[in-house]
Order: structure tokens, then sequence, then C-alpha cells
């Protein structure tokens, strides 16, 4: 299982880091991104305080990216915010897109792809003009684990396979009980409606990340 969006206190997550990364190693987690909610008044203090928890990864059998995710952010600031996030060290960008249960902005899905994000979460109802975006600019769609947001997998799986676009499959985990394993992420690929051998590929073969 590699798991590139994930919370803790630094946002509304209810772990601190280390404990964060012990339970995801136990699920058997080979790479963990930490991407809490960042706009402009935390993003200094997330990456500056969230980042410490790489000490850890000489002692474990697991890569830690250190990461964020724009949140709420007016799509007009989201290139600066993503340049200044980049520079004060952060080794992923998640963009919070249009899922269907939050009033996020119109235009949020379409600034991430423009700006190259790394990822795009929960894009919602994202259209075949954005999926074709998306591989064109070589950002991963994001198949969902977190409840709410996944109402949307296989619309969103169904567009990314016709445009071609690369999917990852991520639990947006906030608590303990959000994190899972490779089998149970198979099983959400399979979920938006993905073959077990496509499922078995994107789980296994991460779009972003080389192990």
């Amino acid at each position: 299982m590699i798991d590139l969006h994930t919370h803790t206190v630094f946002s509304d997550g209810e772990l601190i880091p280390s404990e964060l990364v012990r339970r995801a190693e136990m699920k058997g987690c080979r790479a963990l991104g930490i991407t809490d909610h960042v706009d402009f008044t935390n993003v200094e203090l997330v990456l500056n305080q969230v980042s410490k928890v790489k000490e850890l990864e000489d002692v474990l059998e697991m890569r830690i990216l250190v990461g964020v995710e724009l949140t709420h952010v007016p799509p007009r600031k989201m290139e600066k915010l993503a340049t200044l996030a980049r520079r004060l060290g952060a080794e992923l960008i998640v963009v919070h897109g249009e899922t269907p249960v939050e009033p996020v902005a119109p235009g949020t899905n379409r600034t991430a792809l423009d700006i190259g994000a790394d990822i795009l979460a929960h894009p919602g109802f994202i259209t075949l003009e954005e999926a074709d975006l998306a591989r064109d600019n070589n950002v991963c769609l994001e198949i969902t684990a977190r409840r709410g947001h996944n109402i949307t997998n296989g619309h969103v799986a169904r567009l990314a396979l016709e445009a071609g676009a690369k999917m990852v499959v991520d639990t947006d985990s906030h608590a303990p009980d959000d994190l899972i394993d490779h089998k149970r992420a198979i099983e959400i690929a399979r979920g938006a409606g993905l073959t077990l051998d496509r499922a078995t590929e994107i789980v296994t073969n991460h779009a972003i990340i080389d192990l």
C-alpha cells in the first residue's frame, strides 16, 4: 500500500505524525504522504513542523513524503500558494478537488490541473476535458477511500480510463480507522469499476513515486 493523502493534528487529523506513521507501517504501507490542509495562513507552520517526522525514515522500511493539501483556496491564488509550498520544501502538492459534499469553489479542478499539482483529490464530477488535461499535465486523479468523497469514484475512474489519465488510491485519512491495507485498496479501486488487474496495477505500481 502507498498512501499519499493523509492528515495529522497539524490540520484536522487526530494523530500526531509519528503515530500516523506507525499505524500506517502496521498496515503494510511502503510510502506515506502526510498532506495536511493548508492555505496562506498556516503553510509555513505545517511544513516546518511536519517535516521533522522524516527523522524516523532511517529506522523504517517506509518512505515518508511531506506535502500539503491546498484546501478551499480561491483558484486565482492556488498557483502562488503551490509555488510557496514547494519553495518551503513540500514534496507533494495535493489539491482538494471539487467533491460534491463540500462547497469547493468552481474552477478548482481546472486550476489544479493547469498548475501541475501532483494529485487532484476527490475531484467529484470531473469532466472529460479535465481528465484529458490531467493526462497531458501528468496529474494523478484520486480514487478515494474516504466516505462521502468516494460517491463519485466510479465517475472519476471511468473518465480517467477514457482519457488515459493516471489514477491513485489514497485514504484521505483523518483518524486511525481511516487507514487501509493493500487488499482494501484494491477493493476500493474495484468498487470504482476497475478490473482486478487494473486495480492491482494502480495500487501496486504507483504513478507518482518509485520505491
